[in-house]
């Protein structure tokens, strides 16, 4: 029998979510190795977002089963109004899962999607939803210019050749030092990145008056949630290493995939010191002794696979 009425009842109103979610995935399983910096990382991810977000928008961070210190800090931000939607995992759901869960229970009618290691700059959701909103069936949008693969963009490359109101250049059209500090995130060398930039090229599209560059990347991306909401769920059965079928799969829809032609996000992988500026002193010392062995290739690349391989025993299961 129940006692009493739920005061619930007598509630006159309840709050409506912002327009956008600004969703982030992260996964921090411990705080030593390769991921010894990360949530310092994450801590710049979140701040850059709530600094230099020009959009009203609702914070949404999915852990993905990180380490105990990790949960404690977003609880804390969450318990102090700076995460507005916490989402916690018991278990690593790989991306995939946590995708499910992510890009299918954001309340917002767009969805600012975010690895946890993007850094934001001022402007960079109002000019990805100026792109999303001026072109005709949009996708996605990434709101940095790199060279993708051009099978993914295909759709675009064709809608952009077939319609007489657009303007579509192919060329170099990103500056080599902006394509550099991108590809020098990723941990290409600089030969590999001017290979890289000699051998390939932009697509520049003009359509309505604002400028874009073909192609976009699941890392990072502004959608809509009733497109994203046609390709889901996504069954992937690895952590890692399967996420490029949302690329693959919205292009063959038939959904363009954009970029802005200005930098407003950065990849900063799994330490701040990737960052312009902040290792510039050190970078100048020239590494002797064992440093110097630990990045000859022979014996960089078996240590980094038994690395791989100690790291999916524990964790990749």
């Amino acid at each position: 029998m129940r006692v009493g009425q739920n005061p619930a009842k007598y509630l006159k109103e309840v709050s409506k979510p912002a327009r956008v979610t600004v969703a982030v995935l992260n996964y921090i399983p411990f705080l030593s190795g390769f991921y010894a910096d990360m949530l310092d990382v994450l801590k710049t991810c979140l701040n850059a977002i709530r600094e230099n977000t020009d959009v009203p928008f609702d914070l949404l961070v999915f852990d993905n089963a990180s380490c105990e210190e990790v949960r404690q800090y977003l609880m804390d931000e969450h318990q102090a109004g700076r995460i507005q939607m916490l989402m916690l995992s018991e278990k690593n759901l790989g991306k995939g899962g946590a995708w499910n869960a992510i890009l299918g229970g954001a309340p917002g009618e767009i969805i600012a999607y975010t690895d946890n290691d993007c850094l934001f700059y001022k402007g960079w959701l109002s000019r990805s939803l100026e792109l999303l909103e001026t072109y005709p069936k949009v996708g996605m949008v990434t709101a940095r210019p790199f060279r993708t693969n051009p099978d993914f963009y295909s759709s675009t490359l064709a809608w952009g050749k077939n319609n007489p109101e657009v303007d579509l250049q192919e060329g170099h059209f990103i500056p080599f030092e902006t394509f550099r500090e991108f590809d020098l995130s990723l941990g290409q060398s600089e030969e590999e990145i001017r290979q890289h930039y000699d051998s390939t090229q932009d697509v520049h599209l003009t359509y309505k008056g604002v400028q874009a560059v073909a192609g976009a990347s699941h890392w990072q991306f502004t959608a809509r949630k009733d497109v994203i909401a046609q390709f889901l769920p996504f069954s992937m059965d690895r952590p890692m290493g399967q996420v490029k079928q949302l690329d693959q799969r919205m292009n063959e829809a038939g959904y363009l995939r954009l970029m802005p032609t200005e930098a407003l996000a950065m990849n900063m992988s799994n330490t701040l010191r990737n960052l312009p500026g902040v290792s510039a002193q050190t970078e100048k010392e020239p590494k002797s002794g064992n440093y110097a062995l630990l990045d000859f290739p022979p014996v960089k690349k078996a240590l980094l696979a038994a690395y791989d391989a100690i790291f999916r025993w524990y964790y990749d299961r």
